[in-house]
């Protein structure tokens, strides 16, 4: 056993397409591997050493010998959104998953507008990238005051909205009333908050976003963990991923950077069983906007502040990376790309964990490491690295 575990969502940080990927339009994608073509380099020096490159098809550097245990994991929910990812890393899969959308009805929007007092009108219902639709709307929206509402290849309601136009509390609270309209049929899995600021040919979205999930339609670690009297701490958007079930504390960062520091503070307070973080940058700010340069450099800080984090663990704590979708930045594409996520294990032997079953080897894993027995769904591999 081990007395903590800290699990760090690397978000949309994919390592191949899985067999099923053609069905959801994603052949071909490889987050990682695409980037470092992209690139020509992809300077990773401490994931190296921990074993990324020795991943199944990782398609990067290999080491001769690895620091840590390593593999990949197959979604078995047939999804691919970051509720579900995370659920099911969780102990949670989806089935069915969520519903997709390509718009919504007039008469859910028009509903919408009225209770969140909102006007009459609305810009957009359709998929869109979230930099692109602000770009082509946003000018429109400051003439009109209209909230710019837009959905994905994902299960999800998003708001854009200038924060001088339609103030931010007003904008979040528009969400909370979307959400609660949204819990039932339709059910979305997410309604996004997506504040922007600037003007005309310049806009830029704000670090204010708010992600409103639905409850986990079961139970999860998270609520195991807090029943025996464990704690767990959620740093960035966990908090909303789970509707704050069983996460005990909350640090809400909003970028790679503070979440890395908080998540530090947390293993050096010893404090909590459970550090639970998700570091969005790579998704938000380089995978929906295709850009693999910017992804690259985010991967190379992260790679960057890695030792930091190693020296703050104990010797009887777990440290787990891994990711809940990909998001590969090189192809048309601007959503989540259905493949394969890394799982890297520091704290117990150096060994190949292969291709897993599912997400909820983490749960599983996560379970047993902390004393908690058996979970019912995903296969352990805590055995295999003691």
């Amino acid at each position: 056993m081990f007395n903590r575990v800290c699990i760090i969502v690397l978000d949309s940080v994919g390592i191949g397409a899985t067999p099923d990927a053609a069905d959801f339009g994603d052949e071909g994608s490889h987050t990682l591997g695409n980037i470092l073509v992209a690139r020509g380099k992809l300077d990773l020096l401490n994931m190296y050493e921990l074993g990324i490159g020795n991943i199944e098809d990782s398609r990067l550097p290999k080491t001769q010998k690895p620091r840590a245990a390593y593999g990949r994991m197959y979604p078995m929910t047939r999804a691919k959104d970051t509720t579900s990812g995370h659920w099911e890393l969780m102990g949670l899969v989806m089935d069915p998953p969520f519903k997709t959308f390509t718009d919504f009805t007039e008469s859910l929007l028009t509903e919408w507008l009225k209770r969140a007092e909102l006007g009459e009108k609305w810009l957009g219902n359709l998929p869109a990238s979230g930099t692109a639709i602000i770009d082509e709307l946003g000018e429109e929206h400051m003439k009109t005051a209209a909230p710019i509402v837009y959905t994905s290849a994902d299960s999800v309601f998003q708001v854009a909205a200038h924060e001088e136009i339609i103030p931010l509390d007003k904008l979040l609270r528009s969400c909370e009333i979307a959400r609660e309209m949204l819990n039932e049929e339709p059910l979305v899995g997410r309604v996004i908050a997506r504040p922007f600021i600037g003007s005309p040919g310049s806009f830029s979205r704000t670090k204010n976003r708010r992600d409103y999930a639905v409850p986990p339609t079961g139970r999860t670690l998270l609520d195991a963990i807090e029943e025996n009297g464990l704690s767990t701490l959620g740093i960035g958007k966990i908090e909303d991923i789970f509707c704050n079930k069983g996460v005990t504390y909350v640090n809400h960062t909003t970028n790679n950077a503070d979440g890395i520091t908080a998540t530090i503070e947390a293993l050096n307070s010893g404090k909590h069983e459970l550090i639970f973080t998700n570091l969005v940058d790579f998704d938000m700010k380089f995978g929906h906007r295709n850009d693999p340069d910017g992804y690259g450099d985010a991967l190379e800080y992260f790679d960057s502040r890695l030792p930091d984090i190693l020296a703050a663990l104990n010797p009887d704590d777990l440290l787990i990376l891994t990711a809940d979708h990909g998001c590969d930045p090189t192809t048309k594409s601007t959503d989540h790309s259905r493949e394969y996520v890394p799982v890297i294990a520091y704290g117990g032997k150096a060994i190949d964990l292969g291709t897993r079953d599912s997400f909820a080897d983490i749960a599983a894993t996560v379970s047993e490491a902390l004393g908690l027995g058996q979970w019912d769904v995903g296969k352990s591999f805590l055995c295999e690295i003691e």
